[in-house]
């Protein structure tokens, strides 16, 4: 095993990041572990280098998202949670084909089922961390028996055979989102996925996603229509992405001011019986 100690740029809080304070990941070529000393320096290990830079790059040791909390601590909405959690970024994954696989698995479904479809498919795969050329051989009948529906099995199939997914990094943001949104089964909440966890930007919001159609619910008094949950983020400009996810766990520790879950909950329960 490698070790490296990394001063991250930026506030940094290893256990708000990893929800934990070690953090434990897979990696192509083994499994990398991190923990926080005490004067906020980051001790990351891993099998190889390559492994290393990955690491650094999934805990998102590199960025710096001062400037966000700073900007946004005074934000009628964010701003509490924005104050509150100075030192979080979302964890990202070892490769942008896992960013796709999870965008794919994830699409209008409870969190919890999508991550046992995730799983089921990595034991299909074989593999602990999802690659293209993995995903590219595997059929769609077998992620079809996996859980996946057939038109996301299809659809993943697809993505993984004909685009070079780790590629995608090297691409400016906008081509991404263009190229991936062209195709058949991928969404704007899909291509936010693929963009914050897998390209590790800020500015693409997961826009339809059901937590954050929850929280407008508990806002609102409404169940909103999935592209309105972009009303949400388009004030936060090129850090929708981070913005959402700060609101979600800020939600969950109370700190949005005006969302009744009681009420998101009536409402959620008024619009399926209405459905």
């Amino acid at each position: 095993m490698l070790e490296d100690v990394v001063t991250p740029r930026g506030p940094y809080r290893l256990a708000l990041v990893a929800r934990r304070p070690r953090w434990e990941a897979p990696l192509p070529s083994g499994e990398a572990v991190a923990w926080q000393l005490p004067d906020g320096r980051v001790v990351v290990r891993a099998p190889d280098e390559d492994g290393l830079l990955r690491a650094r790059f999934m805990l998102a040791l590199d960025d710096d998202t001062g400037p966000f909390h700073r900007r946004y601590a005074r934000d009628p909405l964010l701003g509490p949670a924005a104050r509150a959690l100075v030192g979080y970024r979302p964890l990202r994954t070892a490769t942008v084909a896992h960013a796709v696989l999870r965008a794919v698995c994830g699409q209008l479904i409870e969190s919890r089922r999508a991550r046992a479809i995730e799983r089921a498919i990595l034991r299909v795969l074989g593999q602990r961390v999802a690659t293209r050329d993995a995903l590219a051989c595997v059929a769609p009948l077998d992620l079809r028996r996996a859980g996946l529906a057939q038109h996301r099995a299809s659809c993943l199939t697809r993505l993984a055979r004909t685009i070079e997914l780790e590629r995608l990094r090297e691409l400016e943001p906008a081509a991404v989102d263009a190229r991936l949104l062209r195709e058949h089964g991928i969404g704007p909440w899909s291509v936010g996925v693929v963009a914050t966890e897998g390209l590790g930007r800020y500015d693409r919001g997961l826009v339809g996603d059901l937590g954050l159609m929850k929280l407008a619910a508990a806002l609102w008094g409404r169940w909103p229509e999935a592209e309105e949950t972009a009303a949400l983020l388009a004030p936060y400009g090129e850090w929708q992405g981070l913005a959402g996810d700060v609101l979600m766990l800020g939600w969950g520790r109370g700190l949005v001011r005006g969302a009744d879950a009681d009420r998101g909950r009536a409402t959620r329960v008024r619009a399926r019986r209405a459905a």
